[in-house]
């Protein structure tokens, strides 16, 4: 699904006058999200998820093309895990 087929969709299920307004909430609620995860905090939404910053470990892989062993830097990643009640509706 593309940004633009979230919006029509997120228009349409938010009830919202336009779809200009529907993107700029939307884009509000992004700038939002990102906002918490760039201060390394963690956000939960009850039955959705929860998005946290978390550290991903310096590693060793091989280079599928060459063969030759690489490292890989640190560096950190945004994590979701899932609500149990996005799971279950996923699952079904």
């Amino acid at each position: 699904m593309t940004k633009k087929e979230f919006v029509d969709l997120y228009k349409e299920i938010g009830k919202f006058e336009t779809k200009k307004e529907a993107e700029e909430k939307l884009e509000a609620f992004l700038t939002a999200v990102e906002t918490v995860l760039e201060k390394k905090d963690e956000i939960s939404f009850l039955g959705f998820g929860k998005f946290e910053v978390v550290d991903r470990a310096e590693r060793e892989t091989r280079n599928p093309q060459t063969g030759k062993m690489m490292k890989v830097p640190a560096k950190k990643v945004v994590k979701f895990k899932p609500g149990k009640a996005l799971a279950e509706k996923v699952n079904k």
